[in-house]
């Protein structure tokens, strides 16, 4: 048996047992069952169809598309370091999603949308000035220069935060909860707003596999073997930064399940773009499950904010990534 057969079925059957956790574990228990029993009481039947399915659906959502758009990202600027976080694109997501809110922005002809729409925006934006400053910089977007220019532009976009925080009124409570980042209370509306943008990114990406392959060994190589690469790189930015602001805008800043995952998903089932997209979008949904559930659980009745478990994880990985990294450079 393959390797990457052996990562499809540990991370479906991983997803399975972290859904079912989802569903069954909280301050009620619920079994399982009820997602099939009719005769069930009422009361299970409305934890489970009305407040946990819609928040284990969009969390799984959420961590699917933070880490397909994290292994994009990765393999398109060859940068294990590279993710929706560390590049800036939540932080412009964020911009563009508190904006909305702030201002109260509501466009007619997309309605619900308005607000996945405009983080969406803020994200292609805030991806395409990053890597634009980072050549300018340096021509050959080194590493260190990329990551070190997404941090240049998330402490930006973070002062803009603060600002229209600092000026809001009514709006600050709705802000500063979607800010901490939180799967909670969201409902079904959630799951049906965000799931349009959410395919549509993930196809862009799985349509550009074999592009993102060829990639790897540079851009003129992967010219030579007929890759329209300006094209291709573009598709794959706004794949990714489709699904990073839309994943913001549902859920608020969430960091590093984009660069957790797929660094995990290579070290364990290796660097082909065939599995390691498909597979960073299994196992980024079972990621983000299981945080949300442990933010629930953890100091039950008090909800800790999603982002503050993924950062106890992610920052050491993020270290030892770095640490990794260095140390083969240096070799």
């Amino acid at each position: 048996m393959s390797k990457s057969m052996i990562g499809y079925i540990l991370s479906l059957a991983t997803l399975a047992v972290a859904i079912w956790l989802g569903v069954s574990v909280g301050s009620v228990k619920v079994p399982i069952s009820t997602l099939w029993d009719t005769g069930t009481d009422a009361i299970a039947t409305n934890i489970v169809w009305k407040i946990r399915m819609p928040r284990v659906i969009l969390a799984g959502l959420v961590g699917a598309s933070l880490a397909i758009a994290g292994a994009a990202f990765q393999s398109l600027l060859k940068n294990p370091l590279a993710d929706p976080y560390t590049l800036g694109v939540s932080s412009g997501a964020s911009v563009g999603a508190v904006a909305t809110l702030f201002f109260g922005i509501s466009v007619p002809f997309l309605g619900m949308f308005t607000l996945p729409v405009f983080s969406m925006v803020g994200a292609l934006v805030t991806m395409l000035i990053v890597i634009s400053f980072a050549r300018l910089v340096d021509r050959a977007m080194k590493m260190e220069t990329i990551i070190l220019t997404g941090i240049i532009f998330s402490s930006f976009l973070g002062s803009v935060i603060s600002l229209m925080i600092a000026l809001t009124g009514e709006e600050l409570r709705q802000i500063i909860g979607w800010l901490l980042g939180s799967v909670s209370m969201r409902g079904w509306s959630y799951v049906q707003m965000a799931l349009p943008f959410m395919v549509i990114g993930s196809l862009l990406l799985w349509l550009n596999r074999r592009e993102l392959n060829a990639m790897l060994f540079g851009e003129e190589r992967a010219q030579h073997l007929g890759v329209d690469v300006k094209k291709r790189k573009m598709m794959i930015l706004i794949g990714g930064s489709m699904l990073t602001g839309t994943a913001v805008s549902v859920s608020g800043t969430i960091g590093f399940v984009g660069l957790v995952v797929p660094h995990m998903t290579r070290l364990l089932f290796g660097s082909d773009n065939r599995h390691v997209l498909p597979l960073s979008f299994i196992n980024g949904a079972s990621l983000l499950i299981i945080c949300d559930l442990v933010s629930r659980t953890i100091i039950s009745p008090t909800e800790l904010p999603i982002g503050v478990i993924t950062a106890f994880i992610g920052a050491p990985v993020f270290a030892f990534i770095f640490f990794r990294q260095r140390k083969k450079g240096g070799a």
